[in-house]
């Protein structure tokens, strides 16, 4: 490449005007030239980069061969042009259809189409799950919306059947209750919950979406009893507005899961404007089926009872599939559990992926059957503490932040078999603490589920000597691999874009012990 534009670029094709020698008297006068650009230099630059790029049509009238394509391409409001050049002048022709025709293509016109409902839908800069997740939430927003549409005609014909012999100031007033209710409901849940929405989002937003549908079944209830209007119509709002709550305190997480750009304004206002769409897409399905059934009341009444549990099971499974399609980055305690555990079996650290797809959501809270649970948090004092928690919290000094013992566990209020470790942090602790303590718990772990004997020292605190010498052994080793392994798991986390500033607890987990020196 270098020696061809050598070539084509020499001293004399530019015809320079002055030379190295005296200056004289005689001026010369500057005419315009243009530069002659020779065949090597245009083979040299004029190249397709990209498939079609170099089939660029020239003026209309012009020769083939007297246009250069330069491989310069701009793509601007959903339109893709190239620069030419052709005779004496730069050009700007579009590759859409040509510069100055206007072929009727079919096909050319419905990718246009798409580009610009995509440039309206779709941020600029989201990683490829983004896409999957938009597909699922259309079909979510579409069936919700349309649900929502038939709940309140329900409700309007309730207030019709209940109050017809009644001032229309009591059926306002019952509206006006059920709102209230509702609103005070959702600001005691999200003061009770406000740690979850953190450590918790995807298995707190498809629970409280549980609870949406479920709502619209209940208001779709009012018309078959009138009379009860205010009582189901307050139970669903209070459902809905719990609901609401959720989705608002959780939608930030999940915009920002997706802003690779740090563009989480863009992908906000973006799921605003997919979320009217897609509304819409449900108000006229909803609107199609009161058409096709306008001329047969008694259809049209028992319409919501057929197609409320079908919109359902789509609406919940696609908000199912979304979830699946959000890569949280930020660290709670379950997330960097499934981080340590696959780097201590595998030795290497997974992506928010492949995390997201291990964690799930775990509707049913089934994953905490697993031997040896890892908690954060204090002593139970209503259990009996094993001797090994004793002798753990003697063998504190000023210089740490965290220790691990055993606890037995215990789950309303059954007693479960003694199999549990306990990681304190201590007050001031930072987020390498949290992070060694966790790595040692579970190497501790690994060790323990292939040894029996630990279950007899959980249970005994009378065991001998020689099993908590190989307790306190196990503790130094754990305590010395989680030091050689920290540095290099921290790099590997942040090279697959982890947040590593902050670990999300709960508020069980940010409990803290403090250190007093006697």
């Amino acid at each position: 490449m270098q020696s061809t534009l050598n070539t084509a670029i020499n001293y004399h094709q530019f015809n320079f005007q002055w030379k190295s020698q005296k200056p004289s008297a005689r001026k010369f006068k500057a005419s315009p030239k243009i530069l002659p650009l020779s065949n090597s230099l245009r083979t040299s630059v004029n190249y397709g980069p990209e498939e079609g790029l170099d089939k660029v049509p020239g003026p209309p009238g012009s020769e083939p061969n007297s246009v250069l394509r330069l491989p310069v391409v701009i793509r601007q409001s959903g339109r893709v042009s190239r620069y030419i050049y052709e005779g004496n002048s730069l050009k700007l022709v579009s590759l859409d259809g040509g510069s100055g025709s206007f072929p009727l293509d079919f096909e050319d016109a419905f990718r246009k189409l798409v580009r610009v409902i995509k440039d309206f839908l779709i941020p600029k800069q989201v990683p490829e799950n983004y896409m999957g997740y938009v597909k699922w939430k259309f079909l979510h927003r579409v069936f919700s919306s349309a649900l929502q549409v038939l709940a309140t005609q329900a409700m309007f014909r309730a207030i019709g059947i209940g109050y017809s012999r009644s001032l229309p100031s009591a059926a306002a007033l019952n509206w006006v209750l059920k709102d209230g209710l509702g609103r005070l409901s959702r600001c005691i849940y999200t003061a009770s919950l406000a740690s979850a929405f953190d450590t918790n989002l995807k298995r707190v937003r498809f629970t409280t979406s549980v609870l949406f549908s479920l709502s619209i079944g209940v208001e779709l209830l009012t018309p078959t009893f009138p009379q009860y209007f205010l009582l189901l119509a307050t139970l669903a709002n209070v459902a809905k507005q719990i609901s609401l709550a959720c989705y608002l305190a959780t939608g930030s997480s999940v915009h920002r899961s997706f802003a690779i750009a740090d563009n989480i304004g863009e992908v906000s206002a973006k799921a605003q404007i997919q979320t009217v769409c897609f509304d819409n897409f449900g108000l006229m399905l909803a609107a199609l089926l009161n058409m096709l059934l306008k001329n047969n009341q008694r259809l049209l009444a028992g319409l919501p009872f057929f197609v409320y549990p079908i919109f359902s099971v789509f609406d919940l499974y696609g908000i199912y599939q979304g979830l699946q399609h959000v890569h949280l980055q930020t660290l709670t305690k379950d997330r960097l559990e499934i981080i340590l555990n696959s780097w201590i079996d595998f030795g290497h650290v997974p992506s928010p992926a492949e995390v997201s797809k291990e964690e799930g959501i775990d509707f049913l809270w089934t994953k905490s059957k697993e031997l040896w649970p890892i908690r954060i948090g204090c002593l139970n004092t209503n259990s009996e503490m094993p001797k090994s928690a004793m002798m753990a919290m003697q063998s504190l000094t000023s210089e740490d932040y965290y220790f691990v013992c055993m606890e037995n566990s215990y789950r309303e209020w059954i007693r479960i078999k003694p199999r549990g470790i306990l990681l304190c942090l201590r007050e001031g602790s930072g987020t390498a603490d949290v992070m060694m303590g966790l790595l040692q718990a579970c190497y501790i772990r690994k060790a323990l589920i292939f040894s029996s004997m630990w279950e007899t020292a959980v249970e005994d605190n009378d065991a001998a000597d020689l099993v908590f010498k190989e307790w306190f052994k196990l503790i130094d080793d754990s305590k010395q691999s989680a030091k050689e392994d920290l540095s290099t798991l921290n790099d590997q986390m942040g090279s697959l874009g982890w947040a590593q500033k902050h670990i999300l607890l709960s508020t069980e987990e940010q409990a803290r012990y403090s250190f007093v020196d006697d």
